[in-house]
């Protein structure tokens, strides 16, 4: 074979970026924990064997990958690159002159994607994403979606610590994330969690093995005036191994064989997907920091509820609170008005979760059940918070039934 160099891609992937990591000042490689699983480590394997000229092992390395997944075009496109490289010396990825360019800038990302984030793997054995600050004792497992690294992270709950298990490649909205509204193909930014699963019978071919519903737009998003519906974890149709890093109207799609796997550790209503634009990373010791403050806040609420003192209470609130239907003034003059009645309070917090949210505004995501009792009410409920950075101390900005 004569010489290849794909240079367009090579220099792109090694040009791939620091990872952005919160009280740290880097990654220890000695310490980096990762799956293997998908094809990043043979397409890794076979530019290896390229960037050294070695085209006939390049080759037979990618029909070894082509057996695996039959339908990865990338892959097919690749073949085609070395056979045309023993005629011809190419000077970029995808040479074929009657292909559609549209298509091979899509191929060109998707390899782009996958490589630089197989190469600059973030998930360690001492790092965390910063918004797994606590998972309830009964959510198994969390997802943290990376949208410009085109990334699916999936963590394990161990017994209280975040353990990474797995990442996957994924495709977000055509036109980026940060969704607004409805119609406008970008993927949500926030904390959500999986509300129902769908079947393939159900829903057709164009999603896949599947589809995992979120609760888009969430209390939040209603706040600041997003809207829209139908944001899924789907698949891809039977044809199609994976798409392009951006090419969806705002889901999450991934791989048949991808979410077949991911669907093993997701539980209905209680898998939380947080979606970020840019993960920041956490040093355990941080993680374990950040949580300690918010803990203490909440259990600072409860003892101020348990002591009646209303206005000690209300120090707890965001001055722009609100519940679904009331404001902090007719949220305050409730509180007034049934405390006059209570001779004494208990509050009991259980299974609480903590999820910070990865947009621009400090906030988190904080439930948990709640039983309250009095001298004339019990009542158990399951209750959800958002708490806000405001004047330097946490408050809590909406409050209601989870």
């Amino acid at each position: 074979m004569r010489r290849v160099a794909f240079a367009f891609m090579l220099i792109l992937v090694c040009a791939a970026g620091p990872v952005v990591i919160a009280g740290a000042n880097r990654l220890p490689s000695h310490q980096t924990t990762f799956s293997d699983s998908g094809p990043e480590p043979q397409l890794s394997r076979i530019l290896v064997e390229i960037e050294k000229n070695r085209l006939d092992t390049a080759l037979e390395q990618t029909e070894a990958l082509l057996k695996q997944y039959p339908n990865f075009r990338l892959a097919h496109l690749i073949k085609g690159d070395l056979l045309l490289a023993r005629r011809m010396p190419l000077s970029t990825f995808g040479n074929a002159s009657n292909a559609p360019q549209e298509k091979l800038t899509d191929l060109r990302e998707e390899v782009i994607a996958r490589l630089k984030a197989y190469r600059n793997r973030a998930a360690t054995a001492d790092y965390v994403p910063r918004y797994l600050l606590q998972m309830q004792s009964d959510q198994k497992h969390a997802i943290v979606i990376d949208t410009q690294k085109s990334r699916l992270y999936l963590y394990q709950n161990d017994n209280g610590r975040p353990r990474f298990v797995a990442d996957y490649y994924v495709s977000q909205g055509k036109l980026g994330a940060d969704k607004t509204q409805e119609g406008d193909k970008k993927t949500p930014i926030g904390v959500y969690h999986v509300t129902s699963s769908l079947s393939p019978q159900k829903i057709g071919d164009f999603y896949g093995s599947g589809a995992f519903p979120i609760n888009y737009p969430n209390e939040w998003d209603k706040r600041q005036g997003r809207n829209g519906h139908g944001i899924w974890l789907h698949g891809t149709p039977a044809d199609t191994f994976s798409r392009p890093p951006k090419a969806s109207d705002g889901c999450v799609v991934l791989s048949n064989v991808d979410l077949d796997a991911l669907a093993k550790n997701v539980q209905i209503g209680l898998t939380p997907v947080i979606i970020s634009n840019s993960i920041e990373w956490l040093s355990f010791d941080d993680w374990q920091n950040e949580r300690s403050t918010l803990n203490k806040k909440i259990d600072e609420w409860r003892s101020d509820w348990e002591s009646k003192d209303v206005n000690r209470y209300l120090k707890n609130y965001s001055k722009k609170f609100q519940t679904r239907n009331q404001g902090l003034e007719q949220f305050a003059q409730q509180k007034r008005q049934v405390n006059a009645g209570k001779e004494w309070i208990k509050v009991k917090l259980s299974n609480v979760s903590m999820f910070r949210n990865p947009g621009k505004d400090e906030l988190v995501i904080v439930t948990f059940e709640q039983d309250y009792q009095s001298n004339n009410l019990n009542n158990q409920m399951k209750k959800r918070q958002y708490w806000i950075r405001e004047d330097g101390s946490w408050k809590i900005i909406f409050e209601g039934a989870a």
